[in-house]
C-alpha cells in the first residue's frame, strides 16, 4: 500500500506542476494518477525486493486532452524511486518520444520538485561506430567487411568521404553525440551501413575506440538514469536478447507503454522471419570467392583453419538446395516461369500455416545446413573476440582479429536469420495453439531479376508478451487514447497477453463532444457498389463549403486517386493529396491556406487517421469514406481468422469488427484536439446503418450529436 509520505510526494509534485505552469486540473488526469499510484503501490515484494504479487499492471484508456504524460510521470516516478526501480517510458512514434524527452521530462524536473536524471535509449544501430568512422577517414584499403560485402552498396565517393569527415569533426568537437537521428542532414541507408555495426560485429570493451564509443557512452548515461525513454521496438529487441542487454533487467523496471495499442503489432513484426533466396545466394557466393582471403588472413590459427576448411563443402551443399527451393516455391505459387508481364508481385499463403510436405522436407534440410554454418561462423567469431583480449593467447594478432570480426559477425547474423526462417517452416505447430502464418512472395529485384522470399510470423504476440514482459517486469502501465474495442478491453487483452486480473479503466474525456456532429448523410452509399460509392464521395466533396478545413480519409490508394480524378476543377484548386506530397509539406500547406482564410481539403489514407494534430480552425470536418476494415489478404490476419473459425468462432465479429471500431474511433479523434474544438464527422459508408454490426460501431464512438439520414 502507498504510505502517506509517498502519497504526499505524488500530490505535492502534481500540485506544484499545476500552480507553476498555470494548468487546469482535470478530473480524468487526477483519476489516472490515482490508478497508477494504487496499482504500483500495491505491489508486494520479498526481502530481496522481488515482486510477489501478480496484479502489477494497469491498463488505462486516456483520450486526447487527459494530460496522460504528466499523469504517468508524476505518479510512477516517485513510486519507482521508492522501490529502487527504474522507470522506462516507451512510445511507438518518434514524435511522442521527442515530446517526452525534450518537453515533458525537462518541465517535470523544473516545476515538480522531483529530483531525477533521465536519458534516451536507442539501439546500437542508431549510433556511429568510431572504429568504422576512423577507417572511412584513412587512405588505406577499407576494412575487409566493407571490401567484401559493402562496397557494392555504395561507391567510395567524395560525398561519402565528406560525410565521414564532417561527422568526425563534429564528434571530436562534441557538437554531435554520434547518433543518426541528431545528424542535421538525412543520411542514406547505404552510407550509414558503412558507419555502424550490430551487436555481433561490435568488439565491445576490447575495441581500441571503446572509451570514445558513442553507443557505450549512451549506455553509461542509462546506468545513471532514473527515467529511461525508449520505444517499443527497442523494448522488444531487448526482451528478445533475454532482457538487460540494452535496458536494465525487466525485473528492475517499471514500464510505461504509451501508445500501447501499437505494442501487439510491433511484437508480431519483431518476431517475424523472412528469407530471400537470391539475396542469400548472393552473399554466399561472395563468401565462397573470399575464402582464399580468409585463409591467408586467419589460417595461421589452427582451429579457424579447420573451420574454414569445412566451409567449401557446406557452401557446395547449400547452393543447390537453395536453387531447388527456389524452383519449388515457383511451382507451389503456380508460377513455374515466374511472374506474368502485368504482375509486380504475388503472395502464396499456406492455409492454416501448413506447408506442403515437399517444402517442409526441404526446409528441414536447409535448417540443418544453416545450423552447421551458423555454428562454424560463431566459433570463428568467438576466437577472434578472444584474440582481442591481451590476456589470452590464440595465435592471432589483435589487428587481424579486429579487422575480420565485423565480417564474421555479419555472416553469422545472416546465417542465424536463415536458420530461424527454415526452423519456422520445418516445425509443426503445437496442437491447440495458434499456428504460425507461413507464405512466400514472388517479386522482381530493381534489376528485373526474379526473387522469392519465404516468410513466417506468429499470428499472436500474446504468449510472448505475457511471458517476457508482463511476467518479468516489476510493474507496468499501458495507456493510449484507443485501447478498447466496441467499448471493451477484451481485444487488447487477447492481442497483448494482458491478464484479466490486471486493473482496467476508461478515463472520462475532458471534452464536450455534444457540441460537434456525427453525420451519416443521404449521400452515404454501400462500398459494395464501387462506382456508386465513388460517385457519392465525389458528390459530397463537391458540395463542401469552400472555406472548410477538411480531412477526407480513404481506405485505399486506388479509390483516393479515382475520386481525385473525378472531382471538378473548382475543388481541385484546394485539394492536397497524401500520395502527391510529403506529409510535413502537405500539412504545412494546409495550415497556410487556413491562415489565409481559404478552404483546404486533405485527401488522406489510413496513416492520416492517427497522429495528425490539426487543432481549432485547422480541422473542422472529418469525412470517413469507408468503414476501416482490414484488407482481407494479409497473411497473418488470414491465418488467425482460419484458426478462430476452425475452433467454432466468428473471425469477422471477433477480429474485424473490433479492429475496425478502434480505427474508426482514431479517425474521429482527429476532429477534437482541445476543449474549445468543434466540428463535424461524416460517415459515407451506409453499412453502418444497414449491417448488424453498425450499431455497435456507432455506440463505441464519442457522444457526438447525431444526424442520421
Amino acid at each position: 500500500m502507498l504510505d502517506d509520505e509517498l502519497k504526499g510526494h505524488i500530490q505535492g509534485a502534481y500540485r506544484r506542476m499545476v500552480e507553476e505552469l498555470d494548468l487546469t486540473p482535470r478530473y480524468s488526469q487526477r483519476l489516472m494518477i490515482a490508478e497508477i499510484a494504487r496499482t504500483l503501490g500495491d505491489i508486494t515484494v520479498d526481502e530481496a525486493g522481488k515482486r510477489q504479487s501478480d496484479n502489477h499492471v494497469c491498463v488505462l484508456e486516456a483520450g486526447t486532452g487527459t494530460g496522460k504524460t504528466l499523469a504517468y510521470l508524476v505518479a510512477a516516478l516517485p513510486v519507482a524511486r521508492a522501490l529502487g526501480k527504474r522507470l522506462v517510458v516507451s512510445t511507438a512514434t518518434v514524435a511522442l518520444q521527442e515530446q517526452v524527452l525534450n518537453q515533458d521530462l525537462p518541465s517535470l524536473a523544473a516545476h515538480s520538485g522531483l529530483a531525477f536524471r533521465h536519458a534516451l535509449a536507442k539501439g546500437r544501430g542508431r549510433y556511429v561506430c568510431v572504429a568504422r568512422l576512423d577507417d572511412a577517414l584513412g587512405d588505406s584499403e577499407p576494412n575487409p567487411t566493407q571490401s567484401l560485402f559493402e562496397q557494392d552498396l555504395i561507391a567510395r565517393s567524395g560525398d561519402f568521404n565528406r560525410l565521414a569527415s564532417d561527422m568526425a569533426e563534429a564528434y571530436g568537437r562534441g557538437d554531435w553525440e554520434g547518433d543518426r537521428d541528431s545528424w542535421p542532414d538525412t543520411i542514406d541507408d547505404a552510407s550509414w551501413r558503412r558507419l555502424t555495426v550490430d551487436h555481433r560485429q561490435c568488439t565491445g570493451r576490447r575495441c581500441g575506440h571503446f572509451s570514445a564509443c558513442a553507443f557505450f557512452r549512451s549506455r553509461r548515461e542509462l546506468d545513471d538514469a532514473d527515467v529511461i525513454v525508449a520505444n517499443h521496438d527497442l523494448v522488444l529487441a531487448d526482451l528478445a536478447l533475454g532482457g538487460g542487454a540494452i535496458l536494465p533487467d525487466p525485473e528492475e523496471c517499471i514500464f510505461v507503454l504509451d501508445e500501447g495499442h501499437h505494442l501487439p503489432d510491433k511484437a508480431l513484426s519483431h518476431f517475424a522471419h523472412r528469407f530471400a533466396v537470391n539475396g542469400c545466394l548472393g552473399w554466399l557466393k561472395t563468401l565462397k570467392s573470399s575464402l582464399t582471403d580468409l585463409h591467408e588472413a586467419l589460417g595461421s590459427q589452427a582451429t579457424i583453419a579447420r573451420l574454414l576448411a569445412k566451409l567449401p563443402e557446406m557452401l557446395h551443399a547449400v547452393e543447390p538446395a537453395l536453387q531447388d527451393i527456389f524452383t519449388l516455391g515457383h511451382q507451389l505459387a503456380e508460377r513455374p516461369n515466374g511472374l506474368g508481364e502485368k504482375e509486380s508481385s504475388y503472395n502464396q499463403r499456406f492455409a492454416n500455416g501448413v506447408v506442403p510436405s515437399a517444402l517442409r522436407d526441404q526446409a528441414g534440410q536447409l535448417l540443418v545446413m544453416f545450423a552447421e554454418l551458423s555454428r562454424s561462423l560463431e566459433s570463428i567469431g568467438d576466437i577472434l573476440r578472444e584474440s582481442l583480449d591481451p590476456d589470452k593467447q590464440t595465435g592471432l594478432e589483435r589487428e587481424q582479429a579486429e579487422a575480420w570480426l565485423p565480417l564474421l559477425g555479419l555472416l553469422h547474423g545472416r546465417a542465424l536469420e536463415a536458420h530461424a526462417l527454415w526452423q519456422a517452416f520445418a516445425a509443426e505447430d503445437p496442437a491447440g495453439e495458434p499456428p504460425q502464418a507461413r507464405w512466400l512472395t514472388l517479386s522482381r529485384s530493381s534489376g528485373g531479376d526474379a526473387e522469392i522470399e519465404f516468410s513466417a510470423s506468429p499470428v499472436s504476440a500474446a504468449h510472448t508478451l505475457a511471458k517476457n514482459l508482463w511476467g518479468r517486469c516489476h510493474g507496468a502501465v499501458v495507456t493510449s487514447a484507443t485501447l478498447t474495442a466496441l467499448g471493451r478491453f477484451e481485444r487488447i487483452q487477447e492481442r497483448a497477453g494482458l491478464a484479466g486480473r490486471y486493473r482496467y479503466q476508461v478515463l472520462p474525456s475532458p471534452f464536450d463532444y455534444t457540441g460537434s456532429v456525427l453525420s451519416v448523410p443521404p449521400e452515404a452509399a454501400d462500398p459494395g457498389n464501387r462506382e456508386g460509392h465513388e460517385q457519392a464521395i465525389v458528390d459530397f466533396i463537391s458540395g463542401l463549403d469552400s472555406t472548410e478545413a477538411v480531412l477526407v480519409l480513404f481506405s485505399s490508394r486506388a479509390q483516393l486517386r479515382a475520386v481525385r480524378k473525378a472531382l471538378p476543377e473548382t475543388v481541385e484548386q484546394r485539394l492536397l493529396a497524401q500520395d502527391s506530397l510529403p506529409k510535413r509539406e502537405l500539412l504545412g500547406r494546409h495550415r497556410d491556406a487556413v491562415d489565409r482564410g481559404e478552404g483546404s481539403v486533405i485527401l488522406g489514407l489510413a496513416s492520416f487517421a492517427e497522429g495528425i494534430d490539426l487543432p481549432g480552425s485547422y480541422l473542422t470536418h472529418v469525412v470517413i469514406t469507408r468503414l476501416p476494415f482490414a484488407v482481407p489478404d494479409d497473411p497473418v490476419g488470414a491465418t488467425l481468422a482460419e484458426w478462430i473459425e476452425s475452433r467454432g468462432g466468428n473471425p469477422f465479429m471477433r477480429i474485424s469488427v473490433p479492429d475496425a471500431s478502434v480505427k474508426l474511433v482514431q479517425a474521429c479523434g482527429r476532429l477534437i484536439r482541445k476543449e474549445s474544438d468543434t466540428g463535424r464527422v461524416t460517415l459515407l459508408d451506409r453499412r453502418v446503418l444497414t449491417r448488424r454490426y453498425g450499431k455497435a460501431l456507432l455506440d463505441a464512438l464519442p457522444p457526438f450529436t447525431r444526424e442520421i439520414a
